[in-house]
């Protein structure tokens, strides 16, 4: 089996210089590689093109064959690495907590062990703005929320 850490340390010589970042990498045990990346601008498929092909001018086919799938990290996909908490600062998220709680608000503060959202007013709830904090050990997952509002 292809080893994890060669293809982390190829793909970040790759990445390096750019503001693209490994998201997830899962290697099942078919060869079968799935390489997720973001960056703090956005990734097209160009992108994944470029560092797909680099993989497999790199990686050793007649020694190991595989497949290889390199894509972006989907809008309705949770974050995986803290960088993506900074790329959505101030962009609405949803937050699920490990009690099953359901938070959504704005991501206003995002550090290494800690977030913070703000929840608007709700006139019709009677609610006056607040801002929730959450340690990031009590967090199942975060997610984008998707708004095609104006």
């Amino acid at each position: 089996m292809i080893e994890k850490s060669k293809i982390i340390r190829l793909t970040e010589d790759h990445l390096k210089g750019t503001d693209k970042y490994i998201v997830d990498l899962q290697l099942k045990s078919n060869n079968i590689i799935q390489l997720f990346i973001d960056g703090d601008s956005s990734v097209n498929i160009n992108d994944c093109i470029t560092l797909s092909r680099y993989l497999e001018s790199n990686l050793d086919r007649d020694f190991e064959d595989f497949e290889l799938n390199v894509s972006s990290a989907g809008l309705d996909q949770p974050f995986k690495v803290f960088k993506q908490y900074l790329k959505n600062l101030n962009k609405e998220v949803s937050v699920l907590l490990l009690d099953g709680r359901k938070h959504e608000g704005t991501l206003i503060d995002a550090k290494e062990d800690e977030i913070s959202i703000e929840i608007p007013a709700n006139k019709k709830k009677k609610t006056k703005k607040q801002e929730l904090r959450f340690l990031i050990n009590t967090i199942k997952e975060t997610k984008s929320i998707i708004s095609f509002k104006k």
